[in-house]
């Protein structure tokens, strides 16, 4: 009989997308410190090396997406997509802390999955990845999961619903329209999942930190599959 362990953690590989040949890396991935033992490693060496993979598939995400772009402005939107937040964000949204191995009691435990730790357990997460299906296989999974995030900024300096609202009006389609799809997470982070609709065109989604944030990249995102904006590689 399985127990409520191999459970969450076989819920998080579907989130995941991906079928780990060895689960052991992704549980060393999502093992705390204060879970540690003689035998048991944390996700602390595995957050290193997920650092560095995402960076790289950033990194090439920006230069296809962002083909005129500075060197300059790259390291700038890089910072932004691979800080802690951004990181943070993705493993509340996949809820990694129910899969996550944590000491002490249900109060300690909660007020252990801040920030800064669910942005290294995803960094380590994208590791355990790496390690198991190889390059490939992480670039899906951060592809899927940062790719909005990159839209949602994929022209500085100008306001996407703005933007969506005169193209729209423009050929007579109508104003775009936006709906909150799903809100998550504990008050002082949560999450938005906002859909944009204009007329009869098929609605687009994004995500973010605000309402406002989520309708911009939503906006963007519609703008960009009809390509009046550029899209991000995927």
């Amino acid at each position: 009989m399985k127990s409520a362990g191999d459970a969450a953690l076989a819920a998080l590989e579907r989130r995941l997308g991906h079928d780990f040949r060895n689960r052991g890396l992704l549980l060393t991935g999502l093992t705390h410190a204060s879970a540690a033992t003689a035998t048991r490693e944390t996700y602390q060496r595995l957050e290193f090396l997920g650092d560095r993979v995402l960076g790289l598939v950033i990194t090439e995400m920006l230069i296809a997406a962002f083909p005129t772009a500075s060197e300059g402005e790259l390291s700038r939107r890089l910072a932004d997509l691979v800080r802690k937040e951004a990181c943070a964000e993705v493993a509340a949204a996949l809820d990694f802390g129910s899969a996550m191995r944590l000491g002490g009691g249900k109060i300690k435990r909660s007020s252990l999955l801040t920030t800064n730790v669910l942005g290294d357990v995803c960094e380590a997460v994208i590791a355990a990845i790496y390690q198991d299906g190889g390059l490939e296989a992480a670039r899906t999974f951060i592809a899927a999961h940062w790719r909005i995030k990159l839209m949602a900024d994929a022209v500085p300096n100008q306001n996407a619903k703005a933007a969506l609202q005169e193209w729209a009006q423009g050929r007579g389609i109508g104003v775009p329209v936006y709906a909150i799809k799903s809100k998550s997470g504990p008050d002082h982070e949560p999450h938005f999942e906002v859909e944009a609709k204009v007329g009869v065109l098929p609605p687009a989604n994004g995500e973010g930190r605000t309402r406002r944030e989520a309708e911009q990249a939503a906006a963007a995102a519609l703008l960009a599959r009809e390509g009046v904006w550029k899209a991000p590689a995927r």
